[in-house]
């Protein structure tokens, strides 16, 4: 990020796993806000810091017990699947007291309720002012809440929240507060901007499922071998020949390899598909999996086509592998 020119005061650093290193990386850039998940990881973060003669900026993340009622893989608004974060009902005990004297924020930990409407997000919103306000009868004043991500897209026959009235619940809820809110709608932002090019390079027909292989593979889009998520797929020169309904995977020998299921498609070799929604997680999830090489990034401006990234070459594999001594 800071590489590419951003301002690391804008950052918040989460995750469950931080390391002492990252810690004193992020203290040296001077990050906006560390979101802590437990409270062994703010003594550690409080220890760097010494250390380090700095002071850590940090935000008490929480889990809302909000079931979002997506795939337990991607369910990280509830307490039974998520090991990031701390249990709400934990912070109305003891937790949140204990760790948010030495902290001056929230952060309620992103999750995809928004793609059930604004009932979930207004619970969950509601749940973290709640400890909020608690904190504040306690003396323990909190200078910004985190409302963090969740904002869907529409992958299928999802009815993502409108973000007007997403603004209008918030507006609602934070007014004449005198917290900072903070809001984190990346997937909202990139998801739909992105999308996943493969050709077709056989078709199996007549068994019990028809096939079509193509040149992506897992390692391209690992979602939907990693949580049966659902991209939609269409030819980008549509065919009016016969309809078949395709199973669509890659060339891996696994099958788990898949980027999608029964698809209705008119295809015949060589056809070229878009596989929609990828903007979010696609490069970003990919890997050399299967000596695969990463494939190339474009971005389309108008009538402009910028390549921003290329093609991984096989010998960049393993150009990093060290040779055995003579």
């Amino acid at each position: 990020m800071i590489a590419a020119g951003g301002d690391p005061g804008q950052v918040v650093f989460s995750g469950v796993g931080k390391t002492a290193d990252e810690i004193r990386v992020a203290l040296a850039a001077g990050i906006h806000c560390f979101n802590v998940e437990s409270e062994s990881e703010l003594l550690l973060l409080a220890a760097t810091a010494a250390a380090a003669g700095a002071r850590a900026p940090v935000s008490f993340r929480v889990n809302p017990d909000v079931d979002p009622r997506t795939h337990p893989y991607i369910s990280t608004g509830s307490r039974r699947t998520s090991s990031a974060s701390t249990s709400i009902r934990r912070c109305r005990s003891t937790g949140a007291p204990r760790g948010c004297r030495r902290s001056k924020s929230v952060h309620r930990h992103p999750h995809r309720l928004a793609d059930h409407g604004t009932r979930s997000l207004r619970e969950a919103a509601g749940k973290v002012l709640a400890l909020v306000d608690r904190l504040a009868a306690e003396g323990i004043a909190l200078a910004h809440i985190d409302l963090g991500g969740g904002l869907g897209i529409r992958y299928r026959d999802e009815s993502p929240v409108a973000l007007a009235d997403y603004a209008a619940m918030l507006a609602a809820l934070f007014r004449g507060r005198r917290e900072t809110l903070i809001l984190e709608p990346g997937r909202r932002l990139v998801g739909d901007a992105g999308v996943l090019l493969t050709r077709v390079t056989y078709l199996k027909r007549g068994g019990a499922r028809d096939f079509a292989i193509v040149d992506a593979a897992m390692n391209d889009l690992l979602r939907p071998a990693l949580y049966d998520a659902w991209h939609p797929v269409a030819a980008v020169r549509p065919r009016t020949g016969a309809v078949r309904r395709w199973q669509i995977v890659g060339p891996v020998c696994e099958s788990a390899d898949f980027l999608a299921h029964d698809r209705e498609l008119a295809l015949e070799q060589g056809d070229l598909l878009v596989v929609g929604a990828a903007g979010a997680y696609a490069m970003a999830m990919s890997s050399n999996y299967n000596s695969r090489p990463r494939a190339c990034e474009v971005i389309v401006d108008g009538d402009a086509v910028h390549v921003v990234r290329r093609r991984e070459r096989i010998a960049e594999l393993f150009a990093g592998e060290s040779t055995l001594p003579d």
